[in-house]
């Protein structure tokens, strides 16, 4: 199916003759059928405003949806590439993949940790069908079973806070099919340790007092960490832009890991769960810490790669996630 898109609007330069114009043309990634056909484009242009041209001749592609590359297997065009820029004559072939349906990282955060929250407080209280009807809504008689709650939420709390009023993203939108998949995994994750952990015959850890105060200092030092990390990122980024800075150390003493690694905020988010695991003892904690120790490596091996690619004075004794090792 081909279609014919609406121009860009003539800009007084063109009107005085001292601008051309680009073709652009737009190809289905893996059939090659011309979807669109531009022929009045301005070569300051940005892929951007390509994809809203785009959308009004097919409505049903807006612009979160599109991926526009100059090879079809290869990397997608970043919205604030300019076409002049682009390694193109004056006439471009760009080739379209569907992203798929696409939600806002906002929406996606939010219902990902909103879920484990009152996961777990459903099990802590003990409501009916859990764990037999003598046990509804009791509560357990153990300590570190109030303060494993208490740590638990005030973690989710803390993460969407940070999402409405502290995270910047770089990218409005994800697909649509990500939120099921990450959902599994926090709200299942959540269910499993919070069934253990507030259980009637939970034991509490074989150290007592000892191991779950040092547990908690871990805890706590790793979120005060954590949220350091974000707040430095956050700075780094006006709002509305998608600017990119190499992050460095600042007054905070908690940023100065930065020195070390890349995703500090990963560091510190994996040792607020096994700070976590040591106070409750618990395995599905242990192995909770794991995953989530494995996925954040990948992430943060990600943005080391970027960050080595992208700024060429990137400080080279850095590691990714932990310090020296990994």
């Amino acid at each position: 199916m081909s279609g014919f898109c609406p121009s860009l609007r003539i800009s007084v330069l063109w009107v005085l003759g001292g601008l051309r114009f680009n073709i652009v043309e737009i190809l289905d990634a893996k059939t090659r059928d011309k979807l669109c056909f531009l022929d009045k484009v301005e070569p300051n242009a940005t892929i951007a405003e390509i994809k809203n041209l785009f959308t009004k001749s097919h409505p049903q592609w807006y612009p979160a949806r599109q991926s526009l590359r100059l090879d079809p297997k290869g990397k997608s065009l970043k919205d604030e590439d300019v076409l002049q820029n682009l390694p193109v004559g004056t006439t471009a072939t760009l080739y379209f993949r569907d992203l798929g349906a696409q939600i806002s990282w906002v929406t996606v955060f939010l219902t990902e940790y909103a879920g484990p929250l009152l996961i777990y407080l459903l099990f802590y209280f003990r409501v009916p069908f859990i764990y037999g009807p003598k046990y509804d809504f009791t509560s357990s008689k153990h300590s570190v079973v109030h303060l494993a709650c208490i740590c638990h939420s005030f973690h989710y709390v803390k993460r969407l806070l940070e999402t409405i009023f502290v995270h910047r993203f770089s990218h409005g939108t994800m697909p649509l099919r990500n939120i099921f998949k990450n959902c599994t995994y926090y709200w299942g994750f959540a269910a499993w340790m919070a069934y253990y952990i507030n259980h009637p015959l939970y034991t509490p850890p074989t150290y007592g007092d000892e191991q779950v105060k040092l547990a908690l200092i871990i805890f706590l030092f790793c979120q005060l960490g954590n949220f350091s990390i974000h707040i430095a990122l956050r700075n780094l980024r006006p709002a509305g832009s998608k600017t990119r800075k190499i992050p460095y150390p600042t007054k905070n003493p908690f940023t100065w890991l930065f020195l070390l690694v890349s995703c500090p905020n990963y560091t510190y988010e994996v040792g607020s769960w096994i700070g976590f695991a040591i106070m409750t003892q618990c395995l599905p904690v242990a192995l909770f810490s794991l995953v989530g120790f494995i996925q954040m490596t990948i992430w943060a091996k990600g943005k080391h790669r970027s960050y080595l690619k992208e700024f060429r004075d990137y400080p080279p004794l850095r590691s990714p996630i932990v310090p020296f090792l990994l």
